[in-house]
């Protein structure tokens, strides 16, 4: 039986300052909280309707009037997963994927599991993006989350720290078809969905690359970030 100690934990942490003081986040649904469990995530606490699915001791049984008060979601999937929070220390790659500002948390999961797919294991965001462990993200992002590492980090200080080719995304610039990616070995930077790239970054930045329209009278003014996002990989992965 949940306690209310417990129900009001998970309460908590749905809110940042929370999730960073205890160092904690939520999981819902079986694949993404088995997504968690393969990984070098350390469990906390399963909350389950239906406890026979997990093959753990640290699950607690709970109603599904429990569960609708507790989770985030419409429709409740059966379960709820609290999950220890773990330090993200940056790693030397080939390339890297840099966003600046960040904000949407639909967008992000995206992202995070489009570079899943892609075997992309980590990207670094500004410090002022959203929260990788909100809940939103968490859901978007289908358990990839846990396989993909995400760094915040000033975003200037680490271009400034590196000889690599910085390349911005942006909507009038070199067409993305006449750039080879062949062994490409260096930095893309992604901005806000609603402000682009910012100007201090902007001084960083060696070239700029647009995905360009392919209908000239197209009245679509931008493509989601997200989709941008899986046409460079695509382009770098050479598929």
């Amino acid at each position: 039986m949940v306690t209310k100690n417990q129900i009001n934990l998970i309460r908590k942490i749905k809110r940042k300052r929370t999730r960073r003081e205890k160092k904690l986040f939520i999981v819902e649904g079986k694949k993404s909280i088995d997504e968690f469990l393969t990984s070098n995530y350390e469990l906390y606490k399963i909350y389950s309707t239906h406890p026979n699915e997990f093959n753990s001791d640290n699950i607690v049984n709970i109603s599904s009037s429990e569960l609708s008060k507790l989770s985030s979601l419409k429709k409740p999937n059966k379960h709820i997963a609290i999950f220890h929070q773990k330090d993200q220390v940056l790693q030397k790659q080939n390339f890297y994927l840099l966003f600046d500002r960040i904000n949407d948390p639909g967008n992000l999961g995206t992202i995070i599991r489009t570079c899943h797919w892609f075997g992309v294991d980590q990207i670094i965001c500004s410090v002022d993006s959203v929260d990788c462990f909100n809940s939103k993200v968490v859901q978007s992002s289908m358990g990839s989350l846990s396989k993909v590492n995400v760094v915040y980090t000033d975003l200037i200080k680490f271009m400034k720290a590196t000889n690599k080719k910085i390349i911005g995304t942006s909507l009038n610039s070199k067409s993305i078809s006449d750039y080879s990616f062949q062994n490409f070995d260096g930095i893309i930077v992604f901005g806000s969905e609603s402000n682009g790239i910012s100007r201090e970054i902007k001084k960083e930045i060696n070239d700029y690359i647009s995905i360009p329209k392919t209908v000239s009278n197209s009245s679509a003014e931008s493509l989601n970030l997200s989709i941008s996002v899986a046409i460079f990989l695509s382009k770098i992965k050479g598929i």
